[in-house]
C-alpha cells in the first residue's frame, strides 16, 4: 500500500494534479522523482529518525517530497505559509530539521536567521540549489534501505507556541500502515477509483494525510491553490471528484453563492463530502445536506491521533449536533478532577486505548495532555448521549465564566452565522469589573451589508430571542475579516489580545 506497485500497473495514470491544470504528476514520476529525492538526503547524511522541513504553497510537488521523507524514514515538518518569521525560526529550530525545502518567493518575505548547518533546497526554477537540478544525478530506484517515516506536524498556534507532534520511526517495512488509517480506508470507502478533491493547504495534517492515502491506493488528487468556493464546485463536476474534504467555513461560503449557480453544477460523481478541524453549525450542516444529500460524512479527531469519531448523515439527522461515535480509541469524559462523567454531562474529552503521543522537546504539555488513567485530550469540551454518540461544546481555552457561569462561544457563534448578513464571527470573552467577563463578538459581514449600532442591535436581540440572555453579546465589534487559517481554525487569541487587558469596550 504505496506508490511504487501503482507506478508499474499504471504509470501513467496521474497521482496528483494541480486543479488549474499547471501540474499533473504521474505514478512513474511520483515513483522517480521521491526515489531521487531519497537518494539525495541520503547523500546529504540524512539516515532513519533525522528530519527535513517543508515551507511549500500548495504546489503538487510538496507532496513527492513527502513521499520521499516517508520511504527514508524519516520524518517530515510542513510550515504553514501564513507563519510569521518568529514561528518559523522557532520550527525549524525546534523541530531538528536539517534540510529545509521552500521557495525563494516564500522565504525571502521573512526575516530570519537560518539554524546552523541548515540546507536549504528550492522549488523555484532560477535558482542554483533548484530540487529538479540536484536530484536530476540520482538513482530512480529505491534506496537500499526504505522504510516507512511519519510526518512531524506543529499545531496551528493558535494558543501559544505551536507544538510539535511526534511518533515514533520504528523502521516497517514499505506499505505498512496503522490500524487507523486501515479503519479511515474502510469509513470512507477509498480505492484506486478514488478522485480527490484537496481544498485545504497541504501543511495541515488532513489534506496532506488525506492526500498521500489516496496516493498509497493509487487514486487521483486535484489540489486546488487556494479556496474559492464556485471554483471547488465546477471542478466537482469537470473533474468527476468521488471524494472530497471540507471545513464549515467552506461550506457556509458555497451556500452563500447565489441558488442558481449552485444549481447548475452537476455533483453526481460525489460520493463523500468528508467534513472535520472545527464545529459545523447544525443549520449549516443541515442546509449542505438538503443540497448534497446523504453524502456528507464527519470525524472528530486531531493531529495527535490520539482517537477519533466519526457520523454519517443518517446518523447525524438522528442525533443533530453529535460529531459521532468512536471508531477509533474510546471516549471518556472527566471533571475537573478526572472523575469519569456519565452521559449528559459535560466535561473534558479524553480518549483511551488510542495512539499515544508526544509534543516535541515539551515533556511539560505532554504531561497536561494526559490524565492519570494515561488517557489522552486535545483539550476539547462536551459529552456523550446514552449511545456514545458525542457533542462538542468548545475548546477548555476558549470557555467565557462570567459571573461564575461557565459559557461556551461556541453556542453563541452558531446561532450568529445563521442571521442572514453574517459570514463569519467569533465569539470570546473581554473585561468586565462586576462580573470577571462578559461576553463580545467579532463579525465579518456578507460584502453589501453595511455596519453600524443599528445592525448590532438587531444581532444582539436576535441571539436574545434564541439563548439565555447571560449567553448573549453585550458588545459587537465588525471586522472586514476575521483572522482564520485557510483550514477553518480561528485565530481567537489574536482577537482577544486586542481587548486584555482594559480595552475600553463599546457596548451597543
Amino acid at each position: 500500500m504505496y506508490p511504487t506497485p501503482h507506478s508499474l500497473r499504471t504509470p501513467e495514470k496521474v497521482a496528483f494534479a494541480a486543479s488549474d491544470g499547471s501540474v499533473a504528476i504521474t505514478y512513474r514520476a511520483l515513483e522517480e522523482n521521491s526515489n531521487q529525492t531519497a537518494h539525495l538526503l541520503r547523500s546529504m547524511g540524512l539516515n532513519r529518525g533525522d528530519g527535513i522541513a517543508l515551507l511549500l504553497d500548495n504546489d503538487p510537488h510538496f507532496l513527492v517530497i513527502a513521499w520521499a521523507a516517508q520511504r527514508s524514514g524519516l520524518y517530515y515538518t510542513p510550515i504553514s505559509t501564513f507563519f510569521q518569521s518568529d514561528e518559523v525560526s522557532y520550527i525549524l529550530s525546534n523541530s531538528d530539521a536539517k534540510v529545509l525545502f521552500t521557495k525563494s518567493t516564500l522565504l525571502d518575505r521573512l526575516t530570519i536567521s537560518l539554524p546552523a548547518g541548515l540546507k536549504v533546497i528550492d522549488l523555484d526554477v532560477d535558482q542554483p540549489n533548484h530540487w529538479a537540478r540536484l536530484i536530476q544525478q540520482q538513482p530512480i530506484t529505491p534506496i537500499t534501505d526504505e522504510c516507512e517515516g511519519a510526518e512531524m506536524i506543529y499545531s496551528s498556534g493558535t494558543t501559544g507556541q505551536p507544538k510539535g507532534i511526534r511518533f515514533d520511526i520504528k523502521g516497517l517495512p514499505m506499505g505498512t500502515v496503522s490500524p487507523l488509517i486501515e479503519k479511515r480506508i474502510q469509513l470512507h470507502q477509498l480505492d484506486e477509483t478514488c478522485r480527490y478533491l484537496s481544498t485545504a493547504p497541504l501543511y495541515h495534517s488532513a489534506p496532506l494525510r488525506y492526500n498521500l492515502l489516496v496516493s498509497r491506493l493509487g487514486g487521483t488528487s486535484y489540489i486546488m491553490p487556494k479556496f474559492d468556493a464556485q471554483t471547488a464546485l465546477e471542478l466537482i463536476e469537470s473533474k468527476r471528484i468521488t471524494h472530497s474534504q471540507w471545513v464549515p467555513t467552506m461550506f457556509v461560503r458555497m451556500l452563500a453563492l447565489p441558488s442558481e449557480r449552485r444549481r447548475q453544477v452537476d455533483l453526481s460523481s460525489h460520493r463523500f463530502a468528508i467534513h472535520a478541524a472545527a464545529p459545523c453549525p447544525q443549520d449549516v450542516k443541515r442546509a449542505m445536506i438538503e443540497w448534497w444529500g446523504d453524502i456528507i460524512h464527519e470525524y472528530y479527531s486531531g493531529t495527535e491521533s490520539n482517537g477519533s469519531t466519526a457520523i454519517d448523515t443518517a446518523q447525524w439527522l438522528a442525533h443533530p449536533g453529535s460529531v459521532g461515535r468512536a471508531f477509533h480509541g474510546e471516549i471518556k469524559v472527566l471533571d475537573d478532577a478526572f472523575n469519569e462523567l456519565p452521559p449528559g454531562e459535560t466535561g473534558q474529552i479524553y480518549f483511551a486505548n488510542g495512539n499515544t503521543f508526544a509534543y516535541h522537546k515539551d515533556p511539560e504539555k505532554t504531561a497536561k495532555a494526559y490524565s492519570p488513567q494515561g488517557w489522552s485530550s486535545l483539550g476539547d469540551i462536551g459529552y456523550v448521549d446514552t449511545q456514545g454518540y458525542l457533542y462538542l461544546k468548545d475548546r477548555k481555552s476558549f470557555m467565557i465564566i462570567s459571573g461564575g457561569v461557565n459559557i461556551y462561544p461556541q453556542e453563541i457563534e452558531d446561532v450568529l452565522i445563521n442571521h442572514p448578513a453574517v459570514i463569519d464571527v467569533a465569539v470570546f470573552g473581554v473585561p468586565n469589573e462586576e462580573f470577571g467577563e462578559e461576553v463580545k463578538a467579532v463579525i465579518e459581514l456578507h460584502p453589501d451589508v453595511r455596519a453600524g449600532d443599528t445592525l448590532a442591535a438587531e444581532l444582539m436581540s436576535y441571539c436574545r430571542d434564541r439563548l439565555s440572555h447571560i449567553k448573549c453579546p453585550r458588545s459587537i465589534d465588525f471586522t472586514d475579516a476575521l483572522p482564520r487559517h485557510p483550514t477553518g481554525k480561528l485565530y481567537k487569541s489574536a482577537l482577544k489580545a486586542k481587548y486584555w487587558p482594559g480595552a475600553q469596550l463599546i457596548a451597543h
